[in-house]
């Protein structure tokens, strides 16, 4: 039995904030409709985004905890003449089983081209019934023909078959195939080579945590989460970078399933720069700048279509190429009012890491749940209610205030006492 739901939107204000939504749902088993029954739901608080997003399935992850990014290419114009324009680059990022196909066949094709060529040359010049030619002294057929292009591409040369002075067409044809043979190993050689040094592989020692925290840091709420390089090998000029992804209406009405803001890690005051010899965690300080100022911990935690994507970049030190490592975090991920618990231990004679302790998270209960912004305002209220009081507390307690008017009488305005007391 499954339910099919047709929904029809009906706007009756131009503003989006007035709108009737009717469902018809439909129920089956097999081919016949059980029942069926329709739903109107009419509430002056619904908008447009509430319809967009609210009729979306849950929306699936964007980049993978692998770095996997979830993305699909359909109805493409022309793609297999754009690949095929990039022929080195559509071999260096295939699979390595079509490489080891498209390295045997190249050679077995050209091998089986010439040695065709060779056969038209030796057959057409009366070579095949033994005398002196590309057929050798013992004559041949076409295998004869095949293995003559195998021994001259490939440099063997077991001496029983050469070519003669007598056939000029056979000469160019075997200087050709020695041109040829160069560029497909050149060809093929660089291919796998940039295949082997890519630095894809090096991904796999490079790890995120899996999950992020919020908590107070230096007293400001922040977003954190660790990475850290399980190799002794450096990675050098290593940065990170971070994206909340979310979908948004915008004021117009358009709809974007994707809307990209970037998540400061310390780009300004380059801590996004990071020395990553041990497991580092990353701060996000959620100012008024972040996406994060106006999220408090129940928007946090209810919010299904959010996603923070984050980045890491550097280079390999053993092959000076560049390489990036990605993850992501959903809401259900980012824990509120927790933080991760040390790895990085003081030995004798080292620092030890221990990574059982990576993924481990303690919680904070003194963790405000507010936002942000309300933290900031409740710290700028209290901050002038202090200063405030102080002021008054003064002004009321000095020696030099008028008890009737409050107002304080100037220290230049108060008469002095007579250096002699007693010249009156």
């Amino acid at each position: 039995m499954f339910t099919i739901c047709l929904y029809e939107l009906t706007l009756i204000s131009s503003q989006g904030h007035h709108l009737t939504t009717n469902t018809d749902i439909y129920c089956f088993e097999g081919k016949q409709p059980v029942c069926s029954f329709t739903q109107t739901v009419s509430d002056q608080e619904l908008t447009v985004q509430d319809y967009w997003i609210g009729l979306r399935r849950p929306r699936q992850r964007f980049v993978g905890k692998d770095g996997r990014c979830n993305v699909t290419f359909v109805n493409m114009s022309e793609r297999g003449q754009r690949y095929l324009s990039d022929l080195f680059t559509t071999c260096v990022d295939i699979r390595w089983r079509w490489m080891l196909v498209i390295f045997t066949l190249s050679f077995l094709l050209s091998w089986l081209l010439f040695g065709f060529a060779f056969w038209l040359i030796a057959s057409a010049h009366g070579d095949l019934s033994g005398a002196p030619g590309t057929g050798g002294e013992s004559g041949g057929g076409f295998m004869a023909a095949f293995l003559f292009s195998l021994e001259t591409q490939t440099s063997i040369g077991y001496g029983f078959r050469s070519i003669t002075e007598e056939c000029p067409l056979a000469v160019m044809a075997v200087v050709l195939q020695c041109i040829v043979g160069c560029i497909i190993d050149a060809f093929i050689i660089g291919a796998v080579m940039a295949k082997i040094a890519k630095p894809k592989k090096r991904n796999e020692t490079l790890v995120f945590s899996d999950s992020a925290v919020v908590a107070l840091r230096d007293g400001k709420l922040c977003m954190m989460w660790r990475v850290a390089n399980l190799r002794k090998s450096h990675l050098v000029e290593a940065h990170v970078r971070a994206q909340l992804l979310k979908p948004r209406v915008t004021p117009e009405g358009e709809y974007l399933p994707l809307d990209n803001a970037d998540i400061n890690v310390g780009f300004d005051t380059g801590s996004d720069r990071v020395f990553l010899v041990s497991p580092v965690t990353i701060v996000h300080e959620i100012d008024d700048e972040s996406p994060f100022y106006e999220m408090d911990r129940s928007t946090l935690e209810k919010d299904s279509e959010l996603e923070v994507v984050v980045i890491l970049e550097g280079m390999v030190e053993a092959t000076a190429m560049t390489t990036q490592c990605r993850s992501s975090y959903l809401a259900s991920e980012i824990h509120w009012g927790q933080r991760f618990e040390p790895v990085l231990f003081e030995r004798k004679d080292c620092y030890q890491v221990d990574y059982s302790f990576f993924n481990r998270t303690y919680e904070i209960p003194s963790t405000p749940t507010c936002s942000a912004k309300e933290l900031a305002e409740q710290k700028c209220s209290q901050s002038s209610s202090f200063c405030y009081e102080n002021e008054v507390a003064l002004q009321l307690g000095s020696p030099d205030s008028d008890p009737q008017n409050g107002l304080q009488t100037s220290i230049t305005q108060r008469p002095f006492p007579s250096e002699h007391p007693h010249d009156n």
